[in-house]
């Protein structure tokens, strides 16, 4: 009886370090985040693919491929700051890209949005306004650059 509670005793101090461990685990456990992007046609990176890595708890980086019409490359260096609730920031940078097919496109991007990273879920989402101003192919602004992603967490 006794090498049976002291067993049980062994097993829920074990558990509740691993619980207490997760519970303190932040944004920097997770550095990793990939995923989806999905905004409006306009851009030049529009729809893509979305990685995402964090350097410390206030600064990442952002690489797209956007594989519409011209496929195209975007790396962006963001500034996180908390907001809210546990998990809620909002985010603010820029970056560049360069576009292939149909002429070469090449541009800086700026972006402003709010991220949530779920404390429980690898699940990261986020939405931004991403402006882009065309340098090479045609000098242009595009404002309409609204977009909503979706990322896992790891």
């Amino acid at each position: 009886m006794k090498k049976r509670t002291f067993f049980t005793l062994i097993i829920l101090v074990a558990l509740a370090t691993t619980v207490n461990a997760q519970e303190d685990a932040g944004v920097t456990d997770r550095k990793h985040q990939l995923g989806i992007r999905i905004s409006s046609q306009d851009p030049v990176i529009n729809n893509s693919i979305s990685y995402k890595y964090f350097f410390n708890s206030s600064t990442a980086a952002e690489a797209l491929f956007s594989f519409s019409d011209p496929v195209a490359l975007g790396l962006l260096i963001e500034k996180h700051k908390p907001f809210g609730p546990s998990g809620l920031s909002w985010f603010w940078g820029a970056g560049a890209y360069v576009g292939f097919g149909g002429g070469r496109n090449f541009g800086a991007q700026g972006v402003v949005g709010l991220d949530f990273l779920f404390p429980t879920l690898p699940v990261n989402l986020s939405v931004d306004w991403k402006p882009e101003l065309n340098i090479a192919k045609q000098f242009s602004f595009e404002p309409a650059a609204v977009g909503f992603s979706a990322r896992f967490a790891f």
